[in-house]
């Protein structure tokens, strides 16, 4: 998903955003011949993510600029950690910094988020999935951070899957369409690969959805005792995912009512950017 062409593409236009007519303090201060030599250093835990992003910003500021990545995505680092190192023109390694770090910062945050998720569940068979809570326009480099940090991606866009949500379901009892009915005209109009998952508020809807032949089968905000009754129902006859309510302090008992995917809003929508700073020496050349 998070090809060059996305990297480049985002990291571009936020180069321009930060610099749209160059860098007036870099080209003002720092005279042309001065070399940076700088280090990307944790200052405090977690799981990295966004290296080839965060090379980018280097890369299509000032071509001259190396970036050697010291980290790979998805490995674990401790504060004091060297995760990258840079080196180039000066006023090139300033100008794209800020936009490097913003992108790093806020991919490993989704990354370590992640991965406290996914230690919390490691003892069951659930999976940790990310939704469309996503900042928007990046939604492909939140992805991959959650990738980076153990989890699972849920269905990218609106044209991936068929997903019917409570707005779907209240749409269709107004115009007295059985959920069974209209799940099944669907399948008879779709693709044979498309998948299909409905949401459901209650117990007494898995059984008609069921009828219907769906492959997931969404259980909103139930209660634990509620998920275990779900998870019962519905015996192995479809991939059942838990939503809503879910926390750090919370997913860990829904992973243990037996479902087999947890989705989490939270992964990207109130991951915290970590704390990673770039460490600059500057060398002046002589004639």
């Amino acid at each position: 998903m998070l090809t060059r062409a996305t990297i480049d593409r985002a990291v571009a236009a936020a180069l321009e955003e930060d610099a749209p007519w160059g860098d007036l303090t870099s080209e003002s201060l720092i005279v042309e011949t001065a070399i940076a030599r700088a280090d990307l250093v944790a200052r405090e835990e977690g799981v990295f993510s966004g290296g080839e992003v965060f090379a980018a910003a280097f890369r299509l500021t000032d071509p001259s600029i190396d970036v050697e990545l010291v980290v790979e995505d998805g490995e674990f680092f401790r504060p004091g950690t060297v995760l990258a190192t840079v080196t180039g023109p000066a006023r090139g390694v300033l100008t794209a910094e800020r936009v490097g770090l913003n992108f790093v910062q806020r991919m490993s945050g989704v990354a370590t988020l992640t991965a406290r998720y996914v230690a919390e569940v490691a003892h069951t068979g659930a999976r940790i999935a990310d939704t469309r809570k996503t900042t928007p326009g990046l939604r492909a480099f939140e992805r991959h951070a959650v990738v980076n940090g153990g989890g699972h991606n849920h269905r990218h866009s609106l044209s991936d899957a068929v997903m019917a949500k409570d707005n779907h379901l209240a749409v269709l009892a107004q115009k007295g369409v059985s959920v069974t009915a209209a799940i099944q005209g669907a399948k008879a109009r779709l693709p044979h690969t498309t998948h299909i998952e409905v949401e459901v508020d209650r117990l007494d809807q898995i059984e008609p959805v069921l009828e219907a032949g769906v492959g997931t089968i969404m259980l909103d905000n139930f209660s634990l005792d509620d998920l275990r009754a779900g998870v019962e129902l519905v015996a192995g006859r479809a991939t059942v995912e838990a939503s809503g309510g879910v926390s750090l302090e919370t997913v860990r008992a829904i992973a243990e009512t037996g479902v087999d995917v947890i989705s989490v809003g939270a992964l990207t929508h109130s991951a915290r950017a970590l704390d990673l700073g770039l460490d600059v020496r500057i060398e002046v050349l002589e004639d």
